[in-house]
C-alpha cells in the first residue's frame, strides 16, 4: 500500500536536507503513518485504517462513524 492517510490525505512529500557547509540533497518526508483498529459498534465488526496522527485525534473529536460514512461518500471502500 502507498504511504497515504486514508482521512486525511496526507502523503510524503519532498525537500532538502542541509547539511552544516549548506549543502543540499534531495530528500523525502514521510507522514507519521499508524495502522489502526476501530470497533464500529453500528455494524458491530472492526475495521482496520491506515492514518496519520492528526487523522486518530479527527477520529476522537468527530467520531469514527461519522468520519466512515464521510469516507464512504468519497468512494472510499471500508
Amino acid at each position: 500500500m502507498a504511504r497515504v492517510c486514508q482521512v486525511t490525505g496526507k502523503k510524503p512529500i519532498t525537500g532538502h536536507k542541509v547539511s552544516f557547509s549548506n549543502k543540499k540533497a534531495k530528500r523525502r518526508f514521510l507522514p507519521n503513518l499508524q495502522t489502526k483498529r476501530f470497533y464500529l459498534v453500528e455494524e458491530d465488526r472492526w475495521v482496520t485504517l491506515k492514518l496519520a496522527a492528526d487523522a486518530i485525534r479527527t477520529i476522537n473529536k468527530n467520531g469514527l462513524y461519522s468520519v466512515v460514512k464521510e469516507l464512504r461518500a468519497q468512494g472510499e471502500k471500508i
